[in-house]
């Protein structure tokens, strides 16, 4: 057994004291200078980070690219990095699809944390890849491919329910065979109201939203497929419920797609994204375990996402004279944190897992070594628990609003309140309208507006021209009179 627990304890504390920096960690200058406006250096930032690293197409990294340079609206080279992005995540959907048991068993990293794990992205994080992709084309005005990537973004979410439900049940077998309780509340100082406040509790599951399935019903009405719009529009109002203008979606459908449609008029529709996604923090948690020699504490460290408190309201969008009431479709604090409550189980059932090692190790060096020896394992456990697995895709925001309605071509004054520096002009025109907006709390980044369809052109009405008199009857000429003829002087 020395032969056997020295060179583990050795191997185990070399390599926790090789652990490098978390992912919020590496990615703060970036963020920061996206808050202050310097979009240009915080892709810079990022690009050094890619190009140091050991993978050139880390999935994390290249969706954290790909927001970086949509907000700087460069679309192109935003769907490159994107799409390296989303092959990662094809992979993983063709693994859950034909072969599930090979995501399911990798319960791994019993000493290291679920940090050393391969990253696989947020369900919420896999359904915003391609809807992300799907915004640069419309900004692109490919709605053509943007469809597409529509119609994968509802592929996706059917697998991700498929294998998440197959997750849970696996979950649920493996914590009952070793007698765990996967209970959250059973986690002695863990903050669950973080995870049960009605916000949460409210969100039909941690990966659909309703940003998504809107955009999908105004992409397909644009394409003038009136059939497939409404179930996108219903969807968006089954996942936001009570929102006046969601429901506007779909009730006027048929009005916009019919000759009943208001005439010489654009649709315009504002996406306002606000601020960055949450980020996930550590809290230590303590487990005892029982073993021979009593009970063995251990602590281990489990992620936390706290409310923001700070963010962002937007009522209104102002356009010239015009004023479009707003509504809050999509909170990624919230949806992150339905996320985690789903994961916070498997969480759970991996970090008792591994408490039972490194207990056993613990156990077994006090016993068979001595105090030394016991010491050793007191630092083999602590040293291979570091800071809890904080991946996510910071870049998203926080929260996302739409505006809609139907204003008249022309130039305007667009603003946003309590935006000091969102005052623009903004030329509206085309049949449909996208402007994407990007706002923190000092700084405005505005999209490229993208114009869709043409408007008929208006058709003046021909101004009567007033009927001319009629003419004169013409005259007869007057012949000239005849000269008198001189009379004869008579001579006297």
């Amino acid at each position: 057994m020395r032969s056997y627990l020295l060179p583990l304890a050795a191997t185990l504390i070399l390599t926790a004291c090789a652990t490098g920096p978390t992912h919020d960690s590496k990615l703060a200058s970036s963020l920061a200078a996206t808050t202050r406006g310097d979009i240009d250096e915080a892709i810079k930032t990022l690009d050094a980070q890619i190009a140091a690293g050991s993978d050139k197409t880390d999935l994390l990294l290249n969706l954290e690219k790909g927001e970086l340079l949509r907000i700087g609206t460069r679309y192109k080279d935003s769907l490159t990095a994107l799409e390296i992005a989303d092959q990662k995540v094809k992979l993983w959907e063709e693994t859950a699809k034909t072969a599930p048991d090979q995501l399911l068993n990798q319960v791994g990293a019993l000493f290291m944390g679920d940090s050393s794990r391969t990253y696989e992205g947020q369900d919420y994080e896999k359904v915003m890849l391609t809807t992300r992709m799907a915004m640069n084309r419309i900004n692109l005005g490919d709605l053509d491919t943007a469809r597409v990537d529509i119609k994968r973004t509802h592929e996706r979410e059917a697998v991700i329910a498929e294998f998440r439900a197959r997750e849970t049940s696996k979950a649920e077998e493996e914590a009952k065979e070793k007698g765990i309780k996967t209970e959250a509340k059973e986690l002695n100082g863990y903050p669950i109201e973080t995870l049960k406040d009605p916000e949460v509790l409210k969100l039909k599951n941690g990966y659909q939203n309703a940003l998504s399935h809107y955009l999908a019903g105004f992409v397909y009405e644009a394409l003038n497929e009136p059939g497939l719009a409404a179930p996108g529009y219903r969807k968006a109002i089954e996942l936001r419920p009570d929102l006046p203008v969601l429901e506007e979606g779909l009730r006027g459908l048929d009005q916009r797609t019919s000759f009943r449609r208001q005439k010489h008029v654009t649709d315009v529709l504002f996406i306002v994204e606000s601020g960055n996604a949450p980020a996930r923090q550590s809290k230590k948690i303590q487990f005892p375990i029982p073993t021979t020699n009593g009970i063995v504490t251990v602590s281990f460290s489990f992620p936390v996402i706290y409310p923001n408190k700070d963010a962002m309201e937007l009522a209104q969008v102002n356009l010239g004279p015009h004023s479009m009431q707003t509504a809050l479709v999509t909170d990624f604090n919230v949806m992150a944190r339905r996320a985690l409550q789903d994961e916070l189980p498997g969480i759970q059932t991996r970090a008792a897992v591994r408490a039972v090692a490194k207990g056993l190790v613990q156990d077994q060096m006090n016993k068979k070594m001595g105090a030394f020896a016991g010491l050793i394992g007191n630092l083999v456990v602590a040293a291979t628990e570091g800071e809890a697995d904080d991946r996510m895709w910071r870049g998203l925001p926080d929260r996302v609003f739409i505006a809609r309605g139907f204003v008249p071509p022309g130039e305007y004054d667009l603003r946003l309140p309590s935006q000091p520096d969102s005052n623009r002009k903004l030329v509206v025109d085309g049949r449909y309208m996208v402007v994407p907006v990007r706002v923190y709390r000092n700084k405005t980044y505005f999209g490229e507006p993208v114009k869709i369809g043409m408007l008929p052109p208006v058709i003046t009405p021909a101004v009567e021209e007033a009927p001319a008199a009629p003419a004169a009857p013409a005259k007869r000429p007057v012949k000239p009179a005849k000269p008198a003829t001189a009379g004869k002087v008579k001579k006297a």
